[in-house]
């Protein structure tokens, strides 16, 4: 900023010389202090005006004045469209950061399961064989109740299966 203001001093003022202020603005964006960016903008404004009084004369004074009214507009609309860019910038990288941590407590099973033929269990990476519910449980979200299917009451339990068919086709009349 005070590289421009030399600049801007030294120029006539029917030059656009406020116009530069812009450029520390934008420098002072790339820190994540947004008060820091504000003051700079602040900063820049009043050396805006103050190279208005310290330039050599020259131009027309209604030129002037709006050329230095542009220039600060232009500090101003970078210093806000810079803060919300930034504030939207920062939005994404903690949204990316929660996706991430969310895909990193994701438990998924995939891949080839040694799996016993006999009684099911399944084999682990150390070589230990485990019940499929454990397993599944400790690498999945999966929980387990259990039952029992039709074919299994019939082959386990072919009394419970008789009076359960019984009961069906007695509910199935009524």
């Amino acid at each position: 900023a005070g590289a421009v203001l030399a600049i801007d001093l030294n120029i006539a003022l029917g030059v656009a010389g406020g116009v530069p202020y812009v450029l520390p603005v934008l420098v002072s964006l790339t820190t994540r202090d947004r008060a820091h960016a504000i003051w700079c903008a602040a900063l820049c404004s009043a050396l805006t005006i103050l190279g208005f009084f310290g330039s050599p004369s020259g131009g027309i004074l209604w030129m002037v004045l709006l050329n230095r009214f542009l220039a600060l507009f232009a500090i101003w609309i970078v210093a806000v469209l810079g803060l919300q860019r930034n504030a939207r910038w920062r939005e994404e990288l903690e949204a990316i950061d929660q996706r991430n941590a969310a895909v990193a407590e994701l438990k998924v099973l995939k891949g080839l399961l040694p799996i016993c033929s006999g009684c099911k269990k399944i084999r682990d990476d150390s070589g230990y064989w485990n019940q499929l519910e454990e397993f599944i449980s400790k690498h999945s979200e999966a929980e387990f109740s259990h039952s029992l299917c039709p074919d299994c009451i019939e082959r386990l339990y072919p009394d419970l299966a008789g009076r359960l068919k019984n009961t069906a086709e007695r509910d199935a009349e009524n």
